[in-house]
């Protein structure tokens, strides 16, 4: 152990693969962020714990079954010629799922009239479900959490043989996105026009996930420059509006 943690190879491997879950987490921040912003403010902190926790849990266990996780790549069947394999199923569930959700919450942002949007409620009976409406997003949450965490895995396999080290960077990663998660959920809260950026980054997520459920890889790095790049477009169009605002203010 001594010699593993004095060996520099492992620690910038460690700080690699940090960074990449880091990265790979973003569109599970965002989605976890836009879900839980339907909850009432006083149980939105315990959904983003549960939703992170759950997805660290989540890594942790595929992470200690790498030989089953590595044999969902194997193909189960074949399809027009093509295999279809146990991790190309659970990336086409997810990525359908994934386009599902963020179609219909761009819809309710976007269209549906302000009486058919969900309203924050709380476990005092106030209207839309209370409990009931907490349990069915985090399990949402679980279900996507699943796809993010197989495909976060999988790349952590072939970046580092060491398996205390892989478990270390998703335990610092989480960390991280522990911190990270209430200020983005906050900020995208107060911006809509930033939520429905997210949502459609998470459209482009889910559509590289069913792309990748067919061995037609979209790297991300183009998304993530695509977003990077819209949402500072948006940076600047609520910086001119709040010096609108401002200017107003003072006539």
């Amino acid at each position: 152990m001594t010699t593993l943690l004095l060996d520099p190879n492992v620690w910038f491997a460690f700080g690699m693969l940090t960074a990449l879950e880091i990265v790979l987490g973003i569109d599970n921040i965002i989605f976890i962020s836009i879900l839980v912003g339907r909850l009432p403010p006083e149980q939105r902190d315990k959904a983003r714990r549960l939703g992170l926790g759950f997805a660290m849990g989540m890594r942790l266990l595929l992470l200690l079954s790498l030989s089953w996780v590595m044999g969902l790549t194997a193909d189960l069947f074949t399809v027009a010629g093509r295999g279809i394999s146990g991790r190309d199923l659970v990336l086409l569930l997810g990525g359908l799922f994934l386009l599902y959700k963020a179609s219909h919450e761009i819809f309710v942002e976007v269209e549906a009239r302000e009486e058919q949007r969900p309203k924050p409620t709380s476990d005092s009976g106030t209207p839309g479900g209370g409990s009931a409406q907490f349990w069915g997003i985090i399990g949402q949450i679980a279900v996507i959490d699943i796809v993010f965490s197989l495909d976060s895995v999988i790349t952590a396999v072939g970046m580092v043989d060491q398996i205390s080290v892989m478990v270390a960077a998703v335990v610092a990663s989480v960390a991280v996105m522990l911190v990270a998660a209430k200020p983005i959920g906050d900020f995208v809260d107060r911006h809509p026009s930033v939520k429905v950026l997210a949502l459609a980054f998470l459209v482009m997520v889910g559509m590289a996930l069913t792309a990748e459920a067919f061995d037609q890889h979209v790297p991300k790095g183009y998304i993530y420059v695509s977003m990077a790049f819209s949402l500072a477009v948006e940076a600047l169009n609520i910086r001119a509006r709040a010096r609108r605002k401002a200017l107003v203010a003072t006539e």
